[in-house]
């Protein structure tokens, strides 16, 4: 799977900011997708104390969601931990990961944050703009944004609202509950869907547990 190549990752954290600010505005924020029949889950991990990053991506058919092919690479880590900079840390081995899948996902899901960033560019935001394919970003913990809690029942979700910097407030995602009794995920638009279509494919990818299959897949590989 190909992906653009339009920018250097090996940038100062304030110029990595800056970069955020200048491409948030490309992310499209409306449903361009079409069949979907593969679906990715996307997961990173690392090793030797955090020398070395894994990424690995699980591709499943849908909407079957068996696993149909996989990839993981390992990669130096080159850049620091900086919360919001997730990318900068994590995509080099995400991007070679895609570059082994043979058939593109029609649909990628990230274990990360899309728009619900504090300048609206999360990794599948930034991610799903350079494979230009749609993304979305299924979260574990809140970046930033605040919200009600949802319903305890499978579906149910609740506005997250932010300010954020330079921003009015704006819905940034939605705090879904995918299980009775589990705690919620942060769902939020990566790229070229909409919030909607994103808590829609969200729980179409979540079976009895609390994550997608998607992830689950992608956190055995990147964990393994």
């Amino acid at each position: 799977m190909e992906s653009r190549n339009l920018h250097r990752w090996d940038l100062a954290p304030r110029e990595a900011m800056a970069l955020q600010a200048r491409l948030r505005d490309r992310v499209v924020r409306v449903d361009r997708i079409g069949a979907v029949r593969r679906i990715a889950g996307v997961d990173v991990g690392f090793e030797q104390d955090g020398r070395v990053t894994r990424a690995a991506v699980a591709v499943l058919e849908y909407p079957g969601l068996a696993l149909v092919e996989q990839a993981v690479v390992r990669v130096a880590t080159e850049f620091p931990y900086v919360p919001g900079l997730l990318s900068f840390r994590e995509a080099p081995a995400v991007l070679a990961a895609f570059a082994k899948v043979r058939v593109a996902p029609d649909l990628i899901l990230y274990d990360g944050q899309g728009i619900a960033h504090p300048r609206r560019f999360g990794i599948a935001s930034h991610l799903g703009w350079l494979l230009d394919c749609p993304s979305i970003g299924v979260a574990k913990t809140r970046l930033v944004g605040a919200h009600r809690a949802p319903a305890d029942r499978r579906g149910a979700w609740t506005p997250l609202v932010d300010a954020g910097e330079s921003h009015g407030a704006e819905t940034i995602g939605a705090v879904l509950r995918t299980r009775k009794g589990a705690k919620p995920l942060y769902v939020s638009i990566g790229h070229r869907v909409s919030l909607e279509t994103a808590v829609a494919w969200t729980m179409a990818c979540c079976t009895k547990y609390r994550l997608p299959e998607t992830t689950r897949w992608a956190h055995r590989l990147a964990s393994g």
